[in-house]
């Protein structure tokens, strides 16, 4: 699941780094790549219930599923765990990334400011600025997609008060300088099964340069062996 302005392309690179361990079926929200022209979304439960069909449609029938989401992905890969286990999708794993426990709301927010104070707001977050923000007509495109899952972001309250029956594992950049580590940790509390947390080198966006110690990190979680780069904590 993607992060506030991301496509599924993002995720294409990690088909081959897994190497056959795993089938990476990238999410795609409206209003990017093949959905440019549709609508996106403004919150993050109605993504969800609108989406699930064709998740279980992507996933296939016998699938046991490891939800990965960052950030923004991670609140709707959560949403999208209780909707599936709904429909008796067995979801093996849950792997939130870059974000604080579903019912912690960001103090600091990006929604609402005029467009070169939200874009400064949104690089302090990410820790960089994506290069296509700086050419007018890629620009034109990307603002109002990234407004729009900004803003679902920062509204997000979940649907549900109830733990997932699911094993959760946290993942945080060891420098995010935006999720702290007591928040990354908050996520045991969305769980009744096993909850495991890591931290990788990097910041908020670690994972654009740790792909392949993620899916590492995935394989070790759900073998319930040791992660890399320091293990996981539980």
């Amino acid at each position: 699941m993607p992060f506030a302005g991301a496509g599924a392309s993002f995720f294409h690179p990690w088909r081959a780094l897994s190497a056959g361990r795993w089938r990476v079926v990238p999410f795609e929200l409206p209003g990017r790549e093949r959905r440019l022209l549709e609508t996106p979304y403004r919150n993050v439960v109605e993504a969800a219930k609108s989406e699930v069909d064709g998740v279980v449609e992507a996933l296939g029938e016998g699938a046991r599923p490891v939800l990965f989401g960052h950030s923004l992905g991670a609140v709707l890969a959560y949403e999208l765990a209780h909707l599936l286990r709904a429909r008796d999708v067995p979801v093996e794993r849950l792997v939130v990334s870059g974000s604080p426990g579903p019912w912690t709301q960001r103090e600091r927010r990006a929604t609402g400011l005029p467009d070169e104070e939200f874009l400064a707001r949104v690089e302090e977050f990410a820790g960089f600025r994506h290069e296509a923000l700086g050419h007018p007509e890629m620009r034109e495109m990307i603002l109002p997609v990234l407004k729009a899952d900004c803003e679902m972001h920062e509204n997000y309250v979940p649907s549900t008060d109830e733990p997932l029956p699911v094993p959760i594992c946290s993942v945080r950049g060891a420098s995010d300088g935006l999720v702290s580590a007591d928040g990354a940790r908050e996520w045991r509390d969305a769980t009744t099964g096993v909850f495991g947390y890591a931290e990788l080198p990097g910041d908020h966006m670690y994972l654009v340069e740790r792909a392949a110690e993620v899916l590492d990190l995935i394989e070790a979680e759900s073998s319930g062996g040791p992660g890399r780069n320091g293990g996981v904590g539980r």
